[in-house]
């Protein structure tokens, strides 16, 4: 699981790092893969290999979102390496109309030198003053309820003077880029849903139209069925049982979590809740990755269990 891949600017706040590699390091990570004897494919042959077992390690690489930088900073990359992917599109950051408010969230506290909102009052002088106010913030709204979130957040925004509509005119592919990328070759476009909420804060009836609606804006436009899924954040919170229920009979053919774990023959049975390992930006290790991929640390994560 990948999400943001450019090169670092360097800043003492960046609260978002975890979500954001360099190209090198994307480099590094295939070029390890291969050495460790992985055949990298597509998310289609990837379930074919579940069913029918796989004679060797496979992965699939998998972007969220619909950065600008996929297509950047990724693609020449992954086309070096003639590596297929998987990139999940948000319809509405493509359409300028959803938010990316963990962004919102980061560039309002780098710009105020004070947070006085919804009940807080915390300093945001020095970059760890910002660090420790975006993490009070954050656990707090992610508690609650996707309405309290965005609009807590929106009026931060509003404090800090920033148009947040500009975030995703400047971080994500339009539909004009989404179209480009799903013609290329080694390009899967899978659906992210129409907003990118936690989806398990949804009712059921809001729940599904974001799968349905986004998936059938994602075909109308690439002219293809997008039958893979990726539940936005992904966490038990955000991605259950409801969920994967509703992936199965809305007509997905697999549906990725961020729940992290290793695929086993044993996924062939859940196809709509399948875990992924993620490369973290905080730790852009080499030895990191591999100690990850020989699965010890899933195993103990988990409990021992294969499928959760």
């Amino acid at each position: 699981m990948f999400h943001q891949v450019r090169p670092w600017a360097e800043r003492g706040f960046a609260p978002n790092r975890l979500l954001e590699i360099t190209p090198g390091f994307l480099d590094a990570v295939i070029v390890r893969l291969k050495a460790l004897g992985f055949v990298i494919v597509d998310i289609d042959r990837a379930l074919t290999m579940i069913g029918e077992g796989a004679e060797k390690p496979f992965a699939v690489l998998t972007f969220d979102d619909g950065y600008k930088d996929t297509r950047d900073f990724a693609l020449p990359i992954l086309e070096k390496h003639s590596a297929p992917f998987t990139m999940y599109a948000t319809t509405g950051f493509a359409e300028r109309t959803a938010r990316l408010w963990w962004v919102e969230l980061e560039e309002a506290i780098a710009r105020l030198p004070h947070i006085r909102i919804a009940g807080f009052d915390l300093p945001a002088a020095s970059a760890a003053e910002k660090n420790a106010a975006f993490a009070t913030l954050y656990a707090n709204l992610i508690a609650g309820s996707e309405k309290r979130l965005l609009a807590t957040v929106a009026d931060l925004v509003r404090a800090a003077g920033i148009d947040a509509r500009s975030i995703p005119d400047n971080l994500c592919l339009d539909w004009a880029g989404i179209e480009a990328m799903s013609r290329h070759e080694l390009c899967t476009i899978g659906v992210h849903t129409l907003t990118h909420p936690r989806l398990g804060k949804l009712d059921e009836a809001e729940m599904r139209r974001e799968l349905a609606d986004s998936c059938a804006s994602i075909e109308a436009h690439i002219g293809r069925p997008a039958v893979h899924l990726a539940y936005p954040v992904g966490n038990p919170i955000a991605a259950g049982a409801r969920e994967f229920q509703a992936a199965v009979e809305l007509g997905f053919k697999s549906a990725v979590t961020t729940r992290p774990g290793m695929i086993f023959p044993a996924h062939d049975a859940r196809r709509t809740a399948l875990p992924r390992l993620s490369i973290n930006g905080h730790w852009q290790s080499l030895d990191f990755v591999e100690i990850l991929l020989s699965g010890a640390p899933f195993a103990v994560w988990n409990r021992g269990r294969l499928v959760a």
